[in-house]
């Protein structure tokens, strides 16, 4: 029998809201202002009691905060955020739904960690790009035409918390999103998170980043060995914010015509495993969704951790949809 996910009272799969509580029963979705934290809370070097005063008794560290660490699952996709082990907050955000019979939508954004506010900015980018997504899914628009619509509103609430004396440091942040429907799906990015497909023939990236140093790579100015070592390696060329001049991600769609995954990340994975191939290789077979997000996370935690790690996994069914 089927429950409500809000109140668990018993629904059948015509009903499209709760008799009980009046949920939506078509749409799921991650909360707005992001999942609760994991619990128990626990550290970054693995433990989990906390003396009275909330510090780790295995490495002294202050208990996490709410943001430290958040997963959420939803049927055929998860997401884990992590704050990694250098950063002093965590800065990424994440968020995913699925409407029934339609698709599934994901979104995941870094905060710029050089801009005010940036958790706050990546926060409002994703619940506002994921509210535009869903809400297209319902009514069948078309896919790259709605994540073009949820760039463009995710850039205006993300710029609405600019202060007019402080536009030198703006809350800005990168985006990547999942719009995958019952044959095919579209990726759409601002920034350097990124989009991989891992399928039974191997794995393939679907972004390019917005750097600089990206393009200097493809205007021939530098090679792509000497891209990863130079000092402008991270430098973003578009981002969202009150000062992007953002009007359009790059955007790329897709068959889905055989089972895999659709991996969506911030830099705080990639950067440990940049190439398809190396994502191929630590990428988890056969497991659930949220159990190949928590292994993704937890190579770049033992790889040394050094900034925010958001990793979210749709699975794709191929002819089955999503």
């Amino acid at each position: 029998m089927e429950t409500c996910p809000e109140c668990a009272s018993p629904v059948t799969s015509q009903d499209r809201f709760c008799e009980a509580c009046g949920r939506n029963l078509r749409v799921q979705r991650t909360p707005v202002g992001g999942p609760g934290a994991q619990w128990p809370p626990m550290c970054a070097c693995g433990g989990e009691e906390f003396d009275a005063d909330g510090f780790c008794e295995q490495c002294g560290r202050a208990r996490p905060s709410a943001r430290d660490r958040v997963e959420f699952v939803l049927p055929g996709l998860a997401g884990v955020s992590d704050r990694g082990k250098r950063r002093q907050r965590n800065e990424d955000s994440m968020a995913f739904g699925r409407v029934r019979g339609r698709g599934v939508a994901a979104v995941v954004c870094d905060g710029v960690a050089s801009s005010e506010r940036a958790e706050q900015a990546s926060q409002q980018a994703v619940d506002t790009a994921a509210d535009v997504l869903l809400t297209g899914l319902r009514s069948g628009m078309d896919a790259e035409a709605l994540t073009t619509d949820a760039v463009v509103a995710a850039n205006e609430a993300v710029g609405r918390l600019a202060r007019p004396e402080a536009a030198e440091v703006a809350p800005s942040c990168t985006f990547v999103s999942a719009v995958v429907t019952d044959g095919s799906a579209t990726v759409g990015w601002v920034g350097d998170s990124r989009a991989y497909l891992v399928g039974e023939a191997g794995a393939a990236r679907l972004t390019t980043d917005d750097t600089w140093a990206a393009q200097l790579v493809a205007e021939g100015v530098l090679t792509e060995e000497e891209a990863l070592t130079d000092r402008r390696a991270h430098v973003l060329s578009r981002w969202l914010g009150a000062d992007s001049g953002v009007d359009a991600p790059q955007t790329v769609t897709f068959k889905v015509e055989t089972p895999g995954l659709l991996v969506l990340c911030s830099d705080g994975l990639w950067n440990y495993v940049p190439e398809p191939e190396d994502l191929l290789e630590v990428l988890p077979r056969g497991v659930p969704p949220v159990e190949v997000a928590r292994e993704l996370v937890e190579v770049a935690l033992k790889a040394g951790g050094h900034d925010n790690i958001t990793v979210v996994v749709v699975q794709l069914r191929g002819a089955h949809g999503a």
